[in-house]
């Protein structure tokens, strides 16, 4: 990998080459994109013979049967993450409520958490996935692993540097972010331990990359799930070690451990492709400088949108002690449903997308889009009803244990009924990102999320004051909403004016009645149950919660598909064929 067998000379730079996937698109109709040569433009490829579908390549079922397998095991890889997650986090509340030691944790572990996004899976992936996957389509398999290798340990110099400069400023710099109440020492203690985290992670990243460019997305699923698990361990193992407020320093601990057993778990998966890293420094391999080139704007694209948590961190820490915790106990529970189905998605479908942008397959994006979003429609507008109508019991059975009080589950359950209104358009969201990243577009989404930015910042600072929590929670909402429609209408306009629309508006009504009753029912049987049973003793509260959301699912699901809702049609034809198979 390190040699210079098959010279990257022949390879003349180019700045985004795939893009030539959308025949249609050009400056136009897309709008300029910084610098660099354009690609021809030409007619929509013609569909193939035999009356298939436009752009729908000859064998196509196969790969989408295997596109979603692939998604059905990461959204129950995701899930089992998910679970685990939350049980991290209802150890951590049942130990430390929302108290100002837990909200120094919560503010220490976004700076971290901030550069883990800007440099880490997603922001790594979505430059270097569609780089990676065009030679290994033109059969360049050799160069696409010296790439991989040069960028291995370029992230270990540059971010290995920038670790030790935090640990140097650490100190000085998260008293500036900690408001009255929150130990300021102990924020920047937390945030040293926290740290390294950035440099394994995005190391991680690269190699979650390459897998995935080979459709290997079992051990990518399972390692969050892993990741939790430590953490949950070592968290009950280590706090008996500490005294007093530094006992969320066992938290922190087993956050860094839990990420080096992740990374050793990524690593012992690429045997599966014969993937072995060698030292390579290859500068003048000019696929290293279009990746780091689309790393710029994709970087600062996830940044911006995850400065949201940050914002709402940093205001939260104005409204009271307990908000910062608060808000990021809410998060955890609304991430339930938006990791285990539109990141399984938005995922699966990456390297399809990019794959498709190498094949010039417009057509076949469109559907893929299309056929995307209304399968997180499906799925998120049923989980965003439930949220809001089961915002406090679902607090109260998840997190109120020990510490964690009736006040403390009024605070997040406030969050999460604000913040359910941001699930579908957060879903949808990812997914249109990602479609820009793997059509190698990169500046469109980042310039949209700087406005997205600025729409939570504004409603934020308007309403924390009258609202508290909620306020800052709507300028999430209202943030993703606009970022949904914007990035809706630059792919329409990208795409020769045509995106399904239609199609999506008409099933999306339907999910919507089907949702309205749904979430009526979910809530008189919670309420029934609540009433008779009590909401005194843990089991309770589960048969009230689990029953009311079993029989109100099982409802929807019936209800979506007498509606003849294709994506539902989808999932049942997946879940019968997997039973046939076991």
């Amino acid at each position: 990998m390190g040699g210079r067998e098959g010279t990257t000379a022949e390879v003349p730079p180019r700045r985004g080459p795939t893009i030539a996937a959308l025949a249609e698109i050009d400056t136009q109709r897309f709008g300029s994109d910084g610098p660099g040569p354009r690609p021809p433009l030409g007619p929509e490829p013609p569909g193939p013979p035999g009356g298939q579908p436009p752009g729908e390549p000859p064998g196509s079922g196969p790969r989408r049967r295997r596109i979603a397998d692939n998604t059905a095991i990461f959204a129950i890889a995701t899930a089992l993450s998910r679970v685990a997650g939350l049980g991290r986090e209802v150890a951590g509340a049942a130990f430390f409520g929302t108290s100002a030691a837990y909200s120094a944790y919560t503010l220490a572990s976004q700076v971290p958490n901030l550069f883990s996004n800007l440099f880490s899976q997603a922001a790594l992936s979505a430059a270097f996935v569609p780089v990676f996957t065009e030679l290994l389509q033109k059969g360049r398999k050799r160069e696409a692993f010296r790439l991989a290798a040069t960028l291995f340990w370029v992230i270990l110099v540059a971010l290995g540097a920038l670790t030790l400069v935090w640990l140097a400023i650490a100190g000085v710099v998260t008293p500036l972010f900690t408001a009255s109440g929150i130990p300021a020492a102990l924020t920047a203690g937390l945030s040293r331990v926290l740290f390294p985290v950035v440099l394994l992670l995005s190391l991680t990243g690269l190699l979650v990359g390459i897998l995935q460019a080979y459709d290997e997305f079992t051990i990518p699923a399972l390692t969050p799930a892993v990741w939790n698990i430590v953490i949950l361990v070592g968290l009950i193992v280590l706090r008996g070690q500490f005294h007093g407020e530094d006992q969320v320093y066992a938290y922190a601990i087993a956050w860094l451990a839990a990420t080096v057993v992740q990374f050793l778990m990524v690593v012992a998966a690429l045997r599966r492709i014969d993937f072995r890293l060698a030292f390579s420094f290859d500068w003048r391999d000019p696929r290293v400088r279009q990746v780091l080139i689309l790393f710029v704007p994709v970087t600062l694209s996830i940044g911006i949108v995850n400065l949201d948590i940050f914002i709402n961190s940093g205001f939260g820490s104005l409204v009271g002690s307990y908000a910062p915790a608060a808000i990021n106990q809410a998060f955890r529970i609304y991430m339930l449903p938006q990791g285990i189905f539109s990141v399984a998605v938005a995922t699966v479908l990456f390297p399809t997308l990019s794959r498709m942008a190498v094949a010039r397959d417009p057509a076949g994006i469109r559907r893929a889009v299309g056929n995307g979003m209304r399968q997180i429609n499906l799925l998120l507008i049923p989980s965003a009803a439930l949220m809001l109508v089961l915002s406090t019991p679902i607090v109260r059975l998840v997190f109120q244990h020990k510490d964690f009080g009736p006040l403390s589950t009024h605070y997040v359950s406030t969050a999460l009924f604000w913040f359910s209104f941001s699930l579908p358009f957060a879903g949808v969201n990812l997914l249109l990102t990602r479609t820009f990243f793997a059509v190698q577009r990169p500046w469109i989404p980042t310039k949209l999320a700087a406005m997205n930015m600025a729409v939570d910042a504004i409603v934020s600072i308007a309403l924390y004051k009258p609202l508290g929590i909620a306020g800052l929670v709507i300028g999430t909402a209202a943030a993703n909403l606009v970022m949904t429609a914007l990035q809706l209408h630059r792919l329409r306009i990208g795409l020769n004016g045509y995106l399904e629309g239609g199609q999506t508006l008409m099933i999306t009504a339907r999910i919507l009645v089907a949702t309205v009753i749904m979430a009526a029912v979910a809530r008189g049987v919670w309420y029934l149950l609540d009433k008779g049973l009590g909401h005194t003793s843990l089991l309770a509260q589960i048969v009230a919660v689990g029953f009311a959301c079993a029989v109100s699912g099982a409802l929807y699901a019936w209800l979506t598909l007498k509606m003849r809702i294709p994506e539902a049609r989808q999932i049942e034809q997946l879940v019968m064929s997997r039973l046939r198979r076991g």
